[in-house]
């Protein structure tokens, strides 16, 4: 009963979503072909909120969904399609791919879309940026998780003697009393993109927002040899330290389970640990804490899902993908999406009503390193360098994660060495 009033609120909140949207351009119809990897739970019902917007305009949705959550067997499926002469209306595609992509002039400029709905005033530049080729813009941009989280288990600090900390000083004077307490201090999945989400988080609390950006998005030499690498590094290890010995190859939402079932303190991860939480029935602010990494509060690595957009030749369905590109940054849409998805609206004027406390405040912290230039791309997800030089640093700072011998220095040698991969 309670899963049939669930589905019904979802389909009252599709119906509200699409309402007031005409069917005028009926005679004009077109299909619209869209590739992504949405295809569990509240990703699903997200992906179903804009199949029902663009079916209100009287178009046809074709699901093209390929089924697994980093996109790697969608990417396949694509290169496939394009190189064959029959690319999807739209595809799920991030960050430098996407430049990559409309390098290859495959891709359609959508400037007239963006232009009508006055995206470059209701996004922050630093991601309109990522969303445009030679300044033209060539994808629509659907959310935004922050990478850049703590969670914490309230009931376990408490009987611990703990607070959640703000600083990595802090951070450890509290890993070691959950130590004491005969709690895991730090629930960590031995993944090498788990691995690298921490080290960016301990990166940028350590190293600040001007060696974040010199460092791992313009890959500058001199930052990635420097002193305050070494301090990063020190600090990334001792991090390890408080992490069990069960970690090697643990999936990420396990990782959240300890955490959630007070097995372990607090975890290092993006905004989608907290459907983890939600989908647990727990509370923000009650059960559970969200709280920037340590030293990062006034700084934001973002993470931004995004629908590359294919040049098409019928005319009717161009006028279906230019709909599909304004209604992905509707604020109907961005609202109903984002709420399922777990993380936040990418404009920057919306209503957050019906939205907790965690989205709150990364909402609040989004809108604020916007405006100081503190708001930056995750390297762990794809946001920030080329996949060719972004996957040898993850390789290298994995290495120096698994590794008790290498020594801090061959370290810093093999990331300013990876930074260089082409």
């Amino acid at each position: 009963m309670k899963k049939m009033e669930k589905t019904t609120r979802f389909a009252r909140t599709l119906l509200a979503t699409v309402a007031g949207l005409t069917v005028a351009g009926l005679a004009q119809a077109g299909e619209v072909e869209v590739l992504h990897w949405w295809t569990s739970g509240g990703e699903a019902k997200a992906a179903s909120a804009l199949k029902a917007t663009l079916q209100a305009k009287g178009h046809t949705w074709k699901d093209f969904a390929v089924a697994g959550g980093g996109g790697d067997s969608a990417m396949t499926v694509l290169k496939s399609r394009v190189v064959s002469g029959n690319a999807p209306a739209a595809a799920q595609i991030k960050g430098p791919s996407l430049q990559e992509w409309a390098a290859e002039g495959v891709l359609a400029n959508i400037d007239d879309v963006a232009k009508a709905e006055k995206w470059d005033s209701v996004l922050p530049p630093v991601v309109a940026n990522v969303m445009k080729y030679k300044g033209s813009y060539i994808a629509a941009p659907v959310n935004v998780h922050r990478v850049n989280w703590l969670w914490a288990n309230p009931e376990v600090f408490k009987k611990a003697g703990a607070k959640v900390p703000t600083t990595w000083d802090e951070f450890f004077v509290s890993a070691e009393a959950l130590k004491k307490a005969g709690i895991i201090p730090v629930a960590h999945g031995g993944q090498p993109w788990q691995d690298f989400t921490t080290f960016e988080s301990v990166a940028l609390g350590v190293g600040g927002t001007d060696f974040y950006k010199k460092a791992l998005v313009q890959l500058d030499q001199g930052t990635l040899k420097s002193a305050t690498m070494d301090k990063v590094l020190e600090t990334f290890r001792k991090v390890k330290g408080y992490t069990d010995k069960n970690a090697a190859g643990r999936d990420w939402n396990l990782a959240t389970a300890m955490v959630i079932k007070g097995e372990a303190g607090m975890q290092l991860m993006g905004d989608w640990a907290k459907g983890e939480f939600i989908a647990a029935g727990k509370v923000p602010g009650k059960d559970f804490t969200c709280a920037a990494a340590p030293g990062t509060a006034k700084a934001f690595t973002f993470n931004v899902d995004s629908f590359a957009m294919f040049k098409l030749k019928n005319e009717a369905n161009v006028k279906a993908q230019k709909d599909l590109a304004a209604a992905i940054m509707s604020t109907d849409f961005q609202e109903v999406f984002n709420l399922n998805k777990g993380s936040i609206p990418v404009r920057l004027n919306m209503d957050l009503a019906k939205f907790d406390d965690c989205a709150k405040l990364s909402s609040k912290d989004f809108v604020d390193t916007a405006k100081s230039a503190s708001l930056v791309p995750s390297v762990a997800h794809g946001m920030a360098v080329p996949s060719a030089a972004a996957g040898a640093i993850q390789d290298a700072v994995s290495q120096f994660w698994n590794s008790d011998k290498m020594s801090v220095a061959e370290a810093k040698a093999k990331i300013a060495s990876a930074a260089m991969a082409k």
